[in-house]
This record gives structure tokens, sequence and C-alpha cells, in this order.
């Protein structure tokens, strides 16, 4: 292909791409009503809405009945605690330490779980073999011999619940539409609270026909055998039915090979992303940041809750085991109702304005924590019991919110990856935070002020979950441009626009909170030289660096040839042909000059001859690199650095080559030899971006510029036409000037 043909292309794929964002607003909403943001206060019926759904109401009460019975194990050993402790000789401190065990165990068993599920829906398997697991090993626990046996059987039952916290919501959000997923959520949590009423309720029973604690965990491990059999005819509905499906329909063609679609829905919403990379693209959305950070404050208060409230009532109340789980029950039979009516209100404040729903959640969450504060100070039985109810029901009803508003804002494959660490949060890194902190407290002054001490993180909870109004519309309306554009993007590409090799659109980055760069978008050609220029402070090393992978992007998407890239590792770029030469220190100074340039050739694996290879090459063309192969980098002066960190190129021929300050503080021979070397770089075909203090040597050097000015893109053209800029040149040369004159 000749230039004058390869530049036309590339400026038909870049105005293909200009185009996308011409559609944006207009698609972005359309992709809001999609997903059943409609403005209005009315969800459709819900009936039809099933119905609609292909699956009907079997996958919500198989779901349902897995949640009913994970909490049997935890309830009986919560009610039963004191009668635990008694048998084996230890304190409550203990007990309760136990308990944190459980929880600890199951928020990190939902790491691998969503590590298993990632690139193929199995969730519906996981959910009834985990099942099956923990009813099994809660009828092991009648046959525990000692407190060490206990915590054994304690961290496997945490362990294969984890899958109740990393798969069920996700399938959920996958098995039923968009414009019923408040309601479906909050029904799935009327089995989630349910069985707090349904556990102690049974163990009730149980002790009441005088079985020991050990006769009723057996019971108990029977019943959730047979309850978890119900469920063995689910099956995965795939990622994204209900939302990714539905915004690709937006844009996609109607006539379109269904290999290639399954291809790009694969790929869509994180499917080329591995673990790590899906959990750091996830911390970069602000309202799962602040959802998150909200989940700690709230483990801090619920983990150590639940044991407290039975020695609250054992202690203050004297409640033998029965009257505690009748306690228990009458304390969360209110919830039930309260979720289902606060379905509805979720539903339609989601239709109507997603920001009233982390704002009504933090209102109720506040007034739940507050009444089961007030609850412990009443002096009167009666009185305390029902702040205590409606408390939990507030409690509750704000649970089914933040699930709600948290798993909307990500796409669907990070669902799972989602629901891991919110469960970190909230029983890892919260439980555990509480446990620490207010097990001492009922040490030292009792069960009565224990509970209310919890009442603080719980109110602080609810303040960090009000101030996610802020984030959750604008964090929506990215999830949607992200699987639009991504949709786009493969039409173009089978459609045979051919696109730059390296395109950056929309690009917000910066540091600790610092914006840095504004809505850049900047795109390469195969076999391009490109110039990056601009005052300091501009942000052309922080460009480069979301490039090549050390920054991830708050906004905005990284594409090479097409392919996403904008959450990949570094390393992985690498292995992609992005190849980045860091101004200044770009080399390892304890390392001599030969064990610098092996160093690198790790990403070549086991080709130790390709190194050989690229090391010999490296000192044909740097002669001055030979005679100090065996010197330590430290010891060398800055140019000759510079040439061993672009020494480096030759062992992995890459496809673009991101250089970065490349003349800085050397003398212009030096410069000279290194232009050489990039010149011969890219005259093999590898693309070149070149971030240069100099103007004269980079508009001499390149045919392409832009120009940045205070993070945004001020000029993008053939570099003749940029040397014509007075305005923009004179900003380098007069800062250069001022600076100068300074010293």
């Amino acid at each position: 292909m000749s230039d004058s043909t390869l530049s036309s292309a590339t400026t038909a794929g870049d105005s293909a791409l200009d185009a996308i964002e011409h559609n944006r607003l207009e698609l972005r909403e359309r992709g809001r009503r999609a997903l059943g943001i409609t403005g209005d206060e009315r969800p459709p019926a819900l009936r039809p809405e099933i119905r609609r759904s292909g699956v009907g109401w079997y996958p919500l009460v198989a779901l349902m009945a897995l949640i009913l019975i994970d909490q049997f194990q935890t309830s009986a050993l919560t009610t039963l605690s004191p009668d635990i402790a008694r048998s084996f000789g230890v304190s409550a401190t203990v007990i309760a330490a136990l308990y944190g065990l459980q929880a600890l165990a199951m928020s990190f068993a939902t790491l691998p779980m969503s590590a298993f599920v990632q690139a193929r829906p199995r969730r519906a398997a996981l959910a009834v073999i985990t099942a099956l697991t923990w009813s099994v090993a809660t009828a092991l626990t009648a046959f525990t011999g000692g407190i060490l046996a206990l915590a054994i059987v304690v961290v496997v039952v945490g362990a294969a619940s984890g899958s109740v916290r990393s798969v069920h919501m996700p399938l959920l959000f996958d098995y039923y539409p968009a414009s019923t997923r408040a309601r479906i959520y909050s029904g799935y949590l009327v089995a989630l609270w349910g069985s707090l009423a349904l556990a102690p309720a049974l163990v009730a029973l149980l002790t009441y026909v005088h079985l020991t604690w050990r006769g009723t965990f057996l019971a108990l491990g029977v019943i959730s055998l047979l309850i978890s059999l119900c469920a063995v005819r689910l099956r995965d509905p795939g990622f994204g039915r209900w939302d990714t499906e539905a915004l690709r329909d937006l844009v996609k063609d109607e006539a379109e090979d269904p290999g290639a679609a399954a291809a790009a829905a694969a790929q869509e919403g994180g499917g080329n992303l591995r673990f790590f990379e899906i959990v750091r693209r996830l911390l970069l959305i602000p309202t799962v940041k602040r959802l998150l950070v909200g989940y700690v404050a709230l483990g801090v208060m619920v983990t150590p809750l639940a044991t407290f409230t039975s020695f609250y009532l054992d202690d203050e109340w004297h409640l033998g085991a029965s009257a505690r789980g009748v306690f228990n029950v009458c304390s969360y039979l209110l919830a039930l109702p309260c979720l289902l009516v606060s379905g509805r209100y979720i539903e339609r404040w989601y239709r109507s304005k997603p920001a009233r729903v982390p704002r009504a959640t933090a209102i109720a969450l506040a007034v739940g924590v507050a009444l089961i504060g007030a609850g412990v100070l009443m002096p009167v039985f009666w009185l305390m019991a029902i702040c205590y109810a409606v408390g939990i029901a507030m409690f509750a009803s704000s649970t089914a919110a933040i699930g709600t508003a948290a798993g909307n804002v990500v796409p669907a494959r990070m669902r799972v990856h989602l629901a891991s660490l919110a469960n970190i949060a909230l029983y890892g890194a919260g439980g555990l935070l509480g446990q620490l902190l207010l097990g001492s407290i009922y040490d030292s002054s009792g069960p009565k002020v224990a509970i209310f001490a919890v009442t603080v993180p719980g109110l602080i909870a609810a303040a960090i979950v009000f101030t996610a109004h802020r984030t959750i519309d604008e964090d929506l309306d990215r999830m949607v441009d992200e699987i639009v554009e991504q949709e786009e993007v493969r039409q173009l590409v089978a459609d045979g626009t051919r696109l730059p090799m390296l395109s950056c659109r929309r690009i917000d980055a910066g540091y600790d909170g610092v914006q840095v760069l504004f809505d850049v978008s900047f795109s390469v050609d195969e076999g391009e030289m490109v110039a990056l220029l601009g005052t300091n402070g501009a942000g052309k090393s922080t460009l480069l660096k979301v490039i090549s992978g050390l920054l991830l992007p708050t906004r905005g998407s990284v594409r090479l040839h097409g392919e996403e890239i904008t959450y990949l590792d570094p390393g992985r770029r690498l292995t992609r042909g992005i190849q980045h030469v860091a101004g200044g220190h770009g080399t390892f100074p304890g390392l001599t000059v030969v064990e610098n340039l092996r160093t690198y050739g790790y990403s070549l694996g086991r080709d130790r001859r390709a190194v050989e290879r690229g090391v010999e090459e490296a000192f044909a063309i740097f002669p001055r690199l030979a005679e100090r192969r065996n010197q330590k980098a430290v010891t060398m002066s800055g140019g000759e650095n510079q040439m061993l960190a672009l020494s480096r190129v030759l062992l992995r021929r890459p496809q673009l080559l991101v250089i970065d300050e490349l003349s800085l503080g050397l003398a212009p021979k030096v410069v000279g030899e290194l232009l050489t070397m990039v010149r011969r770089i890219n005259a093999d075909g590898t693309a070149v971006v070149l971030v240069e203090q100099s103007v004269n040597i980079a508009l001499a050097t390149v045919e392409h510029a832009y120009f940045m000015e205070k993070g945004e893109v001020r000029f993008d053209g053939k570099a003749a036409d940029l040397r014509e800029r007075d305005d923009l040149l004179r900003a380098v040369f007069l800062e250069g000037t001022a600076k100068a004159a300074a010293r």
C-alpha cells in the first residue's frame, strides 16, 4: 500500500471514530432506556417481564432456597454461642472470633470462585456444588470434639457459602430483565433475611424438643442438604444477557455473523482482562470505590453485632436458647414485607433518576442503625424489641438498594468480581476490624455498650453511601459508552474500515485525585513517527504512561488495532508490541550493560538465542556499549544510559515505541546518535511516539505532531503546519527562555 493510500485509509478510520463521538449522546440516551432508566416512575408489571425472561420463576426460587439454607450454620452458631462456649469452656470473645473467622473464609473464598467463572459461565454449577458442601459441613459440626475442630468446620462452611456472595447476584441480574432488577433482588433478599428468622426458629424448635446444640446442627445439616437438591436444574444464562446484549443491539448489524457476535460479546465488559486487571478496573469506578469503603465501615458493625446481640439477650434479659431464637425470628420477620415494598420504590427511583437510590439508601441505613443503638438503651423489653426489629428492617431495605446500585454501574462480566470485593470489604476487612476494635469493648464494658458502639461505624457507612449520588449517573453513562463504543468499533472492523494502529479516545487521567489529562484523543498509525510536544506539565508523559499501561485512565479508551487494551497490565501490552522508554531512568543502575539487556530479555521467554542476538545487535549499533558491556549502568553517562535503554528495543521488535524525553540533558552529538537509532527502528516498521523537549529536533524528525497544553490537545496535524503556529511554539520557547533567565 502506498503512503498516500495508507494516509487516506488512516484518515477514514479517524473519521469513523470521530463519527462515534458525534453519536455518543444519542446512543447513551437510548442505552439508558435499554437499561431501564426511562425518566418515569412506572416500571412494567412483574409477571409479564418474568415471562419475557424465558426462564420463569425457577431460578429466583432456587437461588432463594440456597440462600435460605446458607444461614443455617451461621445463625445456629450465633444463637447457640453461649451453649457452645460453655460446652468447650471458652469465652464469648472466642466464639465471636470463630464467627469472624467464618466471615473471613467466606470473603476470601470469593476470589478463587470469581476467577473460576471469569472465562466461562459456570456460576450455576458452582452455586449448587457449594450448597451441597456447606450442608454436609453443617451436619459435621455436630461431631466436632473441640474448639479447633469446630474452627475447621466453620472455615469450610464459610468458604463454601462464598458462592452465595459472589455468584447469586450476578446470576439474578443475567436471568431477568433490567426493568425488574430491584424487585427481583429485593425478593431474593427476602430469603436471606427470612433465613435469619427461619434458622433461629428451627433452633428454637429443636432445642424446645430437647435436642442439644450438637443435635441441632445435625438436624439443620440434613434439612439443608434436602433443600439444596431443588437447585440442581439451574443453568447459567451467560454474561450480560439483559444489559450488554441490549446495548449491543443498539448498533449491531442485523446480518452479522453469529460467531463474530459471540467473539465480541466475550471481549466486551472485561472479557479480555485477567482477574486482577478487572479488579483494578473496578477500583477506578468512583461509585464502586465509595460503596466499597461504605461496606468496610458497615462490616465493622455487622460482624460483631450478631454475636453481641445473643450475649446481650442472655446477660441483660436472661433469655435461654429457645427464647433468643424466638426473639431473632420476630426481629427479622418485619424485614420481609419491608424488602418487598422497598424493591418497588428502588425500581421507581432508579428508573426516574439513579442518584436517588444511594440517597434514599443512606437515609434508611442511618435510621435503621440509630434505632438499633437506641433499642439497647430502652429499659423496657418490648420497647427494645420494637426498636431493634424496625432498625433491622430499615437496614435490610438498605442492603437491597446498595446491591442494586453497585451491580448496575459495572459491566456484566465484572459483577462476580464486584461481589467478591464487596464481601471482602464487608466481612474480611470490616468484619475483622470490627472484631479487633469492638471485642475489647465487650470484654471491658459488656454487651450493651458494645452494641451501642457498633452503631458508630454504621452511621459512618450511611454517610459514605450517601456520597455515591454524586457519581452514579456519570458511572452509568461511562459503562454504556464503553459497551456501545466496543460494538461500533467491531462493526467498523467487520466492514473493512482501516483503523489507526493505536487510538486513544477521550482520555481523562491523573494522579492522587488530581486530573492531568482532559478529554485527550490521540492516534498513531503503523510505521508512523509522531512527535508529542508541549510545555512542561502539559501531560505528555502522563499520556505515554496511559498508552503503555503504567497509568490507568479514569475515563476513555485505548485501542490497539481495534482491540481495547485500556486496562491491560504493562506486561501484557509489551507482548502486544508496545514498548516504553522512560526518559532519564530506563535502566537498572546496579546491573551491568549485559545484565540490563539480558534482564529485559525475560519477555522473550526461554529463547536465549534471541536474547543473545539482540544483545550483539545492540553492541554492533552502539560500539560504546560494547566497550562497557561489563560496566554497571550507574557509572555511565546519561547519554550512554539512554543508549542502553533504547537498545532494549532490539531484543523485542515492537509495533509501537514510545520514548519520553530522548535528548534530556544530552550533548548534541549523543542526541544525533540516538535519533539515528530511532529512525532505524522506525524504518524497520515500528511506529514511534517521541516526546522531545527540543521542538527543532522533533519537527525535523517527524511528519506528524501533536501539541498539548494544560492536559489538552491544542494541535494535531503535520509537523510542517505546526511550524507555522507561532502562538503554540512561542509557548515552548518562551517558557524555556523564562526559566533560563530565572537561573
